[in-house]
């Protein structure tokens, strides 16, 4: 596998193709009546991964890459369904509704469950409780970046400014909103959001100075950073991290922010027991590979392969922490 972000995204981007050209086998050891391919042994048709954002980001690559290996495993082909929309929520509640049979699954963010709830009201908020989760994925941590252009180094930087920051967010009741909100409120900068559906036209308009800075995972940054056309200017986690270990986390700079995003592996609750756990061993075999091991490193990514308890466990201890935030600072994420 080629070792530049770029290529990989080339790579990546033609799953579904390959994917498809994998002839269509059973795999033993499952029964269970498919709604892709009629009674048999599971998997005896296509299984769907649909993702919640567009195409080029984070998510969107890792659901690829994943499914690539999957469909490898099971025998069967693996298309990717871009369905974007509300951070991700609009793709959860198609599957939520769809038959739990394990030919309908997607890779979920955490901040749909544990940031996006904050902006909603409770009948609105989609629930952990509706899905089955199959296991953890990874996790990547959030950077501050800027144009080049703009002359900033530094969060200072922009209060020294004395304007209304323009910041760009992978989303409305997203990490990268809640990172930014809390940065800015605790800074005394005055700001204002420009949320996008996801990582990749967040990118694209901070390329463009449509907006002043945006917040993004490092992985959808880095080639850019790394180019010269993007100034980090902060990250989120709890120490540096290795892929910019040069860069400051808010902490560091007097800013007790910390928000990270992790991914996770689901479909629809009641999904047979038996077959999540044809999903896990499939997704445990592609994780130990060295060609999954590369595609983390390349897009700056953190394994986070844990069981589904650790993974609850985990939203429920960061919605709690998060809403404890934004009620000290009186912040509100819906505006």
């Amino acid at each position: 596998m080629p070792t530049s972000r770029p290529a990989s995204r080339r790579i990546l981007v033609s799953v579904a193709g390959a994917a498809a050209a994998i002839a269509l086998t059973a795999c033993g050891g499952v029964k269970t009546t498919s709604s892709g391919g009629g009674d048999g042994e599971y998997p005896t048709g296509n299984i769907e991964f649909s993702v919640g954002a567009s195409a080029g980001g984070s998510t969107d690559l890792i659901t690829r890459a994943l499914a690539q290996g999957m469909a490898k495993e099971l025998g069967v082909s693996a298309p990717v369904l871009n369905k974007p929309g509300a951070n991700g929520a609009l793709n959860a509640k198609e599957l939520q509704s769809a038959k739990a049979d394990g030919y309908k699954i997607a890779v979920q963010n955490a901040s749909l469950f544990t940031i996006t709830p904050l902006t909603v009201s409770a009948a609105e908020a989609t629930k952990i409780d509706s899905f089955d989760v199959i296991t953890g994925i990874s996790r990547d941590d959030y950077v501050m970046a800027t144009n080049a252009e703009s002359g900033y180094k530094s969060i200072e930087d922009m209060k020294k400014a004395g304007k209304t920051i323009r910041y760009g967010t992978t989303g409305v009741g997203t990490g990268a909103q809640l990172a930014s909100a809390l940065t800015f409120k605790t800074a005394g900068i005055e700001a204002t959001a420009v949320p996008f559906d996801g990582g990749a036209p967040a990118l694209t308009a901070l390329l463009g100075n449509q907006v002043d800075v945006s917040t993004m995972q490092i992985g959808e940054a880095i080639e850019n950073v790394k180019a010269g056309k993007l100034v980090p200017l902060a990250v989120f986690s709890q120490e540096r991290i290795p892929y910019l270990p040069d860069v400051k986390t808010a902490k560091e700079q007097g800013f007790d922010v910390l928000v990270t995003q992790y991914r996770f592996l689901t479909a629809p609750k009641g999904t047979p027991e038996n077959v999540k756990t044809k999903l896990l061993d499939a997704a445990k075999k592609v994780f130990a590979t060295p060609e999954y091991k590369k595609f983390n490193e390349e897009n700056s990514l953190t394994p986070m392969e844990v069981a589904p308890q650790e993974v609850l466990t985990s939203l429920q201890n960061d919605s709690t922490t998060y809403k404890a935030q934004l009620d000290k600072f009186g912040i509100s994420l819906a505006g």
